[in-house]
């Protein structure tokens, strides 16, 4: 996002900044028509300074005219300083994710701001374990293809919303303890309801990831033999015959020993 107010004054800056140098060179090439044209008479050199003055000043009109125009649309007001951070920061997010580690280090920061922002609260050794699961899933994600792929998108979808749940409740919690006592009945059965979903939530999730991680174990086991296996048995095989035919040939080449007779 651009901050309307600090563009307008850079416009504006830019404007007068053109409009003076145009000046300058108007006025340095009007002198100069000024003074040659009388001095050498007229001439196509004098037409030539003479069109490039008039240029010079009509240029300079021209910025000088922009310049009173932009001086007089009203300035933008001045952002909040909440909003210009947030712009800021999304400005600063979106270099980083531009860099070849920028998704995983921005993915480690947010983990270490929800882990920060949920410790010490009954949340946190839910939201700890759903952390691990979801580490877990994402490093099997590549290989859950075919009719398992969708499965992916249905544990990404589950993974925010049961981060959000887990804000929740810490959220509940660390008002329940400023609650007053006539209040703490609602919060505190409010909060039991949204801690027991968030650990069914976990658990099922957990349970989704060992089904994910059994899948890629029966995907990548053969009936037999891995085939990398037997293609290295293959090779193996195929080297011994080749040292063997090799000693072979080497025996029939060497002549043999005739001892010599007394």
């Amino acid at each position: 996002m651009v901050d309307e107010r600090a563009r307008h004054f850079r416009r504006l800056r830019r404007l007068r900044r053109s409009a003076r140098r145009w000046s300058v060179l108007a006025g340095g090439l009007g002198g100069a028509a000024a003074v040659l044209t009388p001095y050498a008479g007229l001439g196509l050199p004098d037409a030539a300074w003479a069109a490039a003055a008039g240029s010079a000043i009509a240029v300079a009109a021209w910025r000088w005219a922009d310049l009173r125009a932009l001086a007089a649309v009203p300035v933008p007001p001045a952002l909040d300083p909440a909003e210009a951070a947030a712009r800021s920061r999304a400005r600063l997010v979106a270099v980083v994710e531009r860099l070849p580690v920028g998704p995983a280090v921005l993915a480690e920061l947010r983990r270490a701001r929800s882990r920060v922002a949920l410790r010490g609260t009954t949340a946190a050794p839910s939201w700890a374990r759903l952390d691990r699961a979801a580490t877990t899933l994402d490093g099997m994600a590549g290989r859950l293809t075919g009719l398992a792929e969708p499965v992916v998108r249905e544990a990404a979808a589950a993974d925010r919303s049961l981060r959000d749940l887990a804000g929740r409740v810490a959220s509940v919690e660390r008002a329940l303890r400023l609650a007053p006592a006539e209040a703490r009945g609602a919060l505190t059965e409010a909060h039991g309801t949204l801690a027991a979903q968030l650990e069914s939530g976990v658990c099922a999730y957990e349970r989704l990831v060992v089904a994910a991680a059994g899948y890629v174990a029966e995907d990548a086991r053969p009936s037999t033999e891995h085939p990398a296996a037997a293609r290295l048995t293959e090779a193996t095989d195929l080297l011994h015959g080749v040292a063997s035919a090799l000693a072979e040939l080497r025996t029939v080449g060497t002549p043999l020993r005739t001892t010599p007779t007394p």
